[in-house]
C-alpha cells in the first residue's frame, strides 16, 4: 500500500492541512495548478472568531491578527444609511478569539511560511481514481502517482470531486455573482454592511488605509455581471457606499467579478479520497465561514490522520463536522430568505430577526471543533 499523502490545491484549506499535518510530523506533498499565488489574493477575507480559534490551533493566530484590523462592531443598514441593528462583536468573541478582516494574500502567506515544504506550483491534476488499498493520480503532465490518501482541497471547481461522485456546484440561493475589490477606505470605520432593493454592499477595513468591499444583488433572478450593474445598483446609496463603488470602478483598486456557488456534498470521501473546504461545503458568503470551516476541516483532519487505517477517512470527517457544516448551512439558507424578501418588509424584519440570527449562527461556532 503506497503511504505517500498528496493535497490538492494550495488555498487556505490546503495550506492549512498541509501545516496542520506537518505540526503532527505527518509528510505529505502539495501540488497546485496555478504557476504562482493568483492575483486576486490582494482581497480582503473576513475572519469570524471560529476562523481565528482554528488558526490558534495551527499555531498562527497572533500572526494573522497582526496583519489584520480586528472586526469590533457590525452595522446593517438600509440603502439611505438608516442603521437597522449592530452587533457588538468584540463581545460577542470575548471567552474565545477576536474576529479579523486580513488581505487573502496575508492569510496564505502565513499559512505558506507555517508549512515545512514546498509547493508544485503548475501541476495539475487532471484524473484521481480511487480504490481500496491507494488512489491513483493522473497529472496534465502526463506523470501518474499512486498515493496513499488523495486530499481534494483544490476548491469549488475541484477535479478531485469526481473521484468522490459527490454533487456539482450549484448557484447561492440568495445571488448568482458578486464582486470583490479593495480600495481607500472612504471613511468607514466598522464592518458596514448596506442592502437596498437590487443590491447589498459590504465594507470591511483591511489595514489603516484600505477597506474590502462586496457587493451582490439581492435579487437572486438578476444580472449583476456587468459593471454597469455595478455603478448603478448603489447610486442611491450614502456617499461613504459610492464612493467606495466608484474608486474600484475608476480603477482605485483590484476589482473582481465571481460567481456566488455553493457545495453541498452527500458523501465527503470514498476509498483513499477525502474532500474538505469548499471543494464539499462551500457555502453562500452570508456569515463568512467559507475559510472558517476550510481551517477547521484541516484541523480536524490532521487528527483523523494519526491513524493506521485511511480507507474510510472520509466518512469519519463528515461524522465529526456534518452537524456543524450543517448549521452553517442552514442559517444561510434562513438570511438568504431574509434577505429576499420585499425591501420594506425586510426592513422591519431586520431589527428583531437580525440579531437573533446573528447569535443563533455563531454561537454555536464558539464551541471548539471536534
Amino acid at each position: 500500500m503506497a503511504e505517500d499523502l498528496l493535497v490538492v490545491g494550495a488555498g487556505v484549506a490546503g495550506l492549512a492541512l498541509a501545516r496542520a499535518l506537518a505540526l503532527r510530523g505527518r509528510p505529505w506533498t502539495l501540488v497546485e495548478r496555478r504557476a504562482a499565488p493568483a492575483d486576486d489574493e490582494g482581497l480582503g477575507l473576513n475572519l469570524p472568531g471560529n476562523a481565528v480559534a482554528a488558526l490558534a490551533a495551527l499555531g498562527l493566530a497572533d500572526e494573522v491578527l497582526a496583519r489584520g484590523v480586528r472586526v469590533r462592531r457590525r452595522e446593517y443598514r438600509t440603502a439611505s444609511g438608516r442603521l437597522l441593528f449592530a452587533v457588538d462583536e468584540e463581545r460577542f468573541w470575548a471567552a474565545g478569539h477576536p474576529s479579523v478582516c486580513v488581505h487573502r494574500g496575508d492569510l496564505l502567506e502565513v499559512l505558506r511560511a507555517g508549512v515545512d515544504g514546498d509547493v508544485r506550483w503548475g501541476d495539475a491534476v487532471e484524473s484521481v481514481q480511487g480504490g481500496v488499498a491507494d488512489a491513483r493520480v493522473t497529472f496534465a503532465s502526463g506523470d501518474v502517482g499512486t498515493y496513499g490518501l488523495v486530499v481534494g482541497a483544490d476548491g469549488v471547481r475541484s477535479r478531485v470531486r469526481g473521484a468522490v461522485g459527490a454533487e456539482v456546484p450549484r448557484p447561492s440561493a440568495m445571488t448568482r455573482s458578486s464582486w470583490r475589490f479593495v480600495v481607500p477606505n472612504p471613511g468607514v470605520e466598522c464592518w458596514t454592511a448596506w442592502s437596498g432593493a437590487g443590491g447589498t454592499l459590504l465594507l470591511i477595513p483591511v489595514d489603516t488605509e484600505r477597506v474590502y468591499g462586496y457587493a451582490s444583488s439581492t435579487r437572486r433572478g438578476t444580472d449583476a455581471t456587468g459593471e454597469s450593474w455595478l455603478r448603478t445598483a448603489f447610486a442611491g446609496f450614502p456617499a461613504t457606499a459610492r464612493a467606495a463603488v466608484d474608486a474600484a470602478l475608476d480603477g482605485g483598486g483590484a476589482l473582481y467579478p465571481a460567481p456566488v456557488d455553493e457545495v453541498r456534498c452527500e458523501r465527503w470521501g470514498r476509498g483513499r479520497v477525502v474532500l474538505v473546504g469548499d471543494a464539499v461545503h462551500a457555502t453562500g458568503p452570508v456569515w463568512a465561514q467559507g475559510a472558517a470551516l476550510a481551517l477547521e476541516d484541516a484541523v480536524v483532519l490532521a487528527g483523523l490522520l494519526d491513524g493506521d487505517d485511511w480507507s474510510g477517512v472520509g466518512d469519519g470527517l463528515r461524522r465529526l463536522r456534518g452537524e456543524r457544516v450543517a448549521h452553517v448551512q442552514s442559517m444561510t439558507d434562513r438570511m438568504s430568505r431574509l434577505a429576499g424578501l420585499p425591501g420594506l418588509l425586510r426592513d422591519v424584519l431586520a431589527p428583531v430577526l437580525g440579531p437573533r440570527t446573528f447569535a443563533a449562527t455563531y454561537g454555536p461556532l464558539r464551541e471548539p471543533v471536534a
